[in-house]
């Protein structure tokens, strides 16, 4: 009797029966296909006898295992667990690699911020002047101020002639302490311009010296270098007020 001679429940229960081995046949040969293969160890232990194992071997662990293919080909090397000592000192070594590491990154950022801002010693030359332009001036007036401070005080000495072996007065002695007074001033503050003059100098002085390298392409571990300036674009550079 075929199955449309079934009743209609019946007929769906056949076909529901069917699929589900159908099913059940295709899902075991899906699995099958896409199953990972277990990994395998191999190692010789202290004895000398080779050891295969579907895990990473323990009496193997202060010697490196090797991990096979299903063909028996070497997948990969692992080597001897560590002991407490060797990771320390393993992962001290990996710290300094990685400072390092960071070191040579900041130092090839810093070389590329310098080529962007300076592509030629021209430019350089023009920021070092620019640098220096508000302490060169604050030099002047300091210089201008001491000469004034002299031709006001030159009066006061000849008024103080005329009491030699006096005490003098004290409107004249305050005017010529607070002449003295501000003379100090001045100057030390002259000093401490050039000071910084100095000191700016030698920062552009280094970063110079750096610059040429990078120029030139000479200097190791740099990924791009531009030209140096052509012959006689470079203004020659002034001397610094108070050298």
């Amino acid at each position: 009797m075929g199955l449309m001679h079934l009743p209609v429940a019946a007929r769906a229960a056949v076909h529901a029966a069917a699929f589900a081995t159908v099913f059940a046949g295709a899902s075991g040969n899906v699995f099958a296909q896409t199953a990972p293969k277990p990994a395998i160890y191999s190692c010789v232990d202290p004895s000398g006898k080779r050891i295969t194992s579907d895990r990473p071997i323990a009496s193997c662990s202060d010697r490196e295992q090797r991990e096979l293919n299903a063909d028996g080909s070497v997948k990969r090397i692992v080597p001897p667990t560590m002991t407490a000592d060797e990771r320390t000192e393993f992962e001290a070594r990996e710290r300094e690699a990685a400072a390092e590491r960071a070191m040579r990154s900041e130092a090839l950022r810093r070389d590329r911020n310098l080529l962007a801002r300076f592509p030629n010693e021209a430019a350089h030359y023009k920021a070092r002047e620019a640098a220096l332009e508000d302490t060169r001036k604050s030099v002047k007036i300091s210089e201008s101020r001491l000469a004034l401070l002299a031709s006001e005080r030159k009066p006061l000495m000849d008024e103080a002639e005329f009491y030699v072996g006096k005490p003098l007065p004290t409107k004249l002695r305050t005017q010529l302490d607070g002449n003295d007074a501000a003379t100090e001033a001045q100057r030390s503050l002259i000093q401490n311009q050039q000071a910084e003059i100095i000191r700016v100098n030698a920062l552009y002085d280094a970063e110079l010296q750096r610059l040429r390298k990078l120029w030139s392409g000479t200097q190791p571990g740099t990924l791009s270098a531009l030209p140096p300036a052509p012959a006689g674009s470079t203004p020659a550079p002034r001397k610094a007020a108070g050298k």
